[in-house]
């Protein structure tokens, strides 16, 4: 049959999916021994009677399985409590947190009082971020400022501490985002506090390198985790084109820390993954 005549291909989301992606792999003690805090490890409340993992509860159940003490910071203590439960429930070990990253007072000593708790310190997972979603038009200063505190600023102080108490070769990941790469979502807060992450990952790798001290960052694409189906349920368009014919997991994005925040990524720093599946380099669903 010619190409001309040939039924247009059709994508199999299945075809992409494997165990690691659903979350159903067993641990292989890539973590063994690691001591980590996971900021934003619970995850919001949606409408979805069965709603998926978020990346945050995903990293911090993921590290667990892999052998590491977590230390599950969130804003909300049931979040937090019920994530630290599915990592116990695993034969894991963790521990809550409760913290409002936007108190600049009280950043430094939650990593005080977790890194004591852990018995030292060798990663930090910083995954938290809010958006008001306001367009320009409509922003206002007090909006653009919280959406800063808790995605740039928190991030920032988080680090800051965390260089002082962490053992020498540990590491450091943010959660940046592809939109900081696209005005799409006319959302100036969100996508330029996104933006500013990666720039602070860079000068966090910078400032480490002297004690061994890695820091990279994942930029996700249209991941289905509970802030992404509440986008979607703003903007019905937004996820149309995913390559694949699905949506990243939590999981994806977990396993992605997990490899940046181990020993097997030693000699990567200052790096950002775009975990979009190719999305920005043109792989798009017509």
């Amino acid at each position: 049959m010619s190409t001309a005549t040939q039924a247009p291909h059709r994508l199999d989301p299945s075809a992409s999916l494997h165990a690691e992606t659903l979350g159903l792999a067993p641990g292989r003690g890539r973590m063994a021994g690691r001591r980590i805090i996971v900021v934003g490890a619970g995850q919001r409340t949606i409408v979805d009677e069965n709603p998926p993992i978020g990346n945050g509860r995903a990293m911090s159940v993921l590290f667990a399985r892999e052998g590491a003490h977590v230390a599950c910071i969130d804003i909300n203590r049931e979040a937090a409590e019920e994530t630290v439960a599915q990592i116990a429930a695993e034969g894991g070990k963790a521990f809550a947190e409760v913290v409002d990253v936007s108190d600049a007072t009280a950043i430094a000593p939650a990593v005080e009082r977790c890194t004591q708790k852990l018995g030292g310190l060798d990663g930090l997972a910083l995954n938290v971020g809010i958006s008001c979603g306001l367009p320009l038009a409509k922003m206002t200063a007090e909006a653009w400022d919280r959406d800063y505190s808790v995605n740039v600023r928190s991030h920032m102080l988080f680090a800051q501490k965390a260089l002082t108490v962490m053992a020498p070769g540990g590491a450091i990941v943010l959660t940046s985002s592809m939109a900081s790469q696209r005005a799409n979502g006319r959302n100036p807060a969100y996508e330029s506090s996104k933006a500013a992450q990666i720039a602070l990952g860079r000068a966090i790798a910078r400032a480490g390198e002297e004690h061994g001290i890695r820091c990279n960052v994942i930029a996700p694409g249209f991941i289905d985790s509970p802030m992404g189906r509440d986008a979607s349920r703003r903007r019905p368009d937004r996820a149309i084109t995913v390559p694949f014919g699905r949506q990243g997991t939590g999981w994806e994005v977990a396993y992605a820390a997990l490899f940046l925040i181990s020993n097997e990524s030693s000699y990567v720093n200052g790096h950002t993954l775009f975990l979009d599946a190719g999305h920005m380099g043109g792989i798009v669903r017509g």
